[in-house]
């Protein structure tokens, strides 16, 4: 004869941690669905493009006719090309002197427009303009004022003005870098002032009552809470630099030379100019990873998220 162990009564924590894990296995179910849509959209649009573009820097095509497989002929000669680390090396000037230009710009106008005063309401509208337009009309219309012998400064007679803005090698440059501040400092302005709006007040009290003044407090509290916000920014900038290309089109279309030639433009010419589809993808595919790269080491320099959202807390 047998006997069997009376049936232990379920404890109060194992019931409670039952319930939670049934609960968050129900919401997780609904959560998942949800999710599906963006995730097929980015598989669609984003994965799918991107195989696509990986397999054609194997192949030989001009666009029109049969794609024959050269293995890794595009690579090899891409890679050997002498005008390919010019377009890097522009591309990363361009990236480099924007984001120097747009970042503590960016941060000063973000913090100036998160105070509650009515009329910051009318300046932020009035600097989100330059974003609302489009990249090919800003291009064309700041050729037509830099003209130096049709623009602005021949209308005002400003000799600073007149100058071969975009025949030089150093002022186009500094044409592109400036325009492309212009354009986008309206969007990273708007980023910093969600950031500061979220620092708690009580942090500006007390260091008021320290006898902290306003320049104090900015570098005290406010840059050191936007520490998320700015690689946030920074990467976008980063990332984005490395897509340029109807601006520039526009604007100088590589020239004078090959002083703006950046990686984009650079792929364009070879695709859909020069009818070399497999090197443009070549081009295509390092841009993708160079841009994965920049993503991941800012990442890297910020930190963990979690431990943002601690120090918020």
């Amino acid at each position: 004869m047998t006997a069997t162990a009376p049936p232990v009564a379920p404890t109060a924590g194992s019931t409670a941690a039952s319930r939670a894990g049934a609960s968050a296995a129900g919401r997780s179910g609904p959560v998942a669905w949800m999710v599906l849509p963006a995730l097929l959209l980015f598989v669609v649009f984003g994965v799918v493009p991107l195989a696509g573009v990986l397999v054609l820097s194997f192949t030989q095509w001009d666009g029109l006719g049969a794609i024959h497989a050269a293995g890794f002929s595009n690579w090899k000669s891409v890679l050997s090309d002498p005008q390919l680390p010019h377009s890097i090396l522009v591309t990363f000037e361009i990236m480099i002197l924007s984001w120097a230009v747009q970042t503590p710009m960016s941060l000063l106008l973000g913090t100036f427009l998160a105070g509650r005063q009515r009329y910051r309401a009318f300046l932020a509208v009035l600097y989100f303009v330059p974003l609302l337009l489009s990249s090919a009309a800003i291009a064309i219309t700041y050729k037509a004022l830099l003209d130096p012998n049709f623009g602005l400064g021949a209308g005002l007679h400003i000799g600073f003005l007149t100058q071969d803005w975009l025949g030089q090698s150093n002022l186009a440059i500094g044409v592109v870098i400036f325009i492309v501040s212009w354009q986008f400092i309206p969007f990273h302005s708007l980023i910093y002032q969600g950031g500061v709006r979220q620092i708690p007040t009580t942090m500006y009290e007390a260091a008021s009552i320290d006898g902290a003044g306003r320049v104090r407090q900015f570098f005290s509290i406010t840059i050191p809470q936007l520490k998320y916000t700015i690689i946030t920014s920074s990467t976008l900038m980063v990332v984005g630099s490395l897509t340029f290309f109807d601006l520039i089109f526009v604007l100088t279309a590589g020239g004078p030379g090959d002083a703006t030639r950046v990686l984009a433009l650079d792929m364009y010419k070879r695709g859909f100019m020069s009818n070399q589809m497999g090197p443009a993808s070549v081009i295509a595919a390092l841009i993708v990873l160079l841009g994965l790269a920049l993503a991941l080491l800012l990442r890297r320099l910020g930190g963990s998220t979690t431990a943002s959202q601690q120090e918020g807390a």
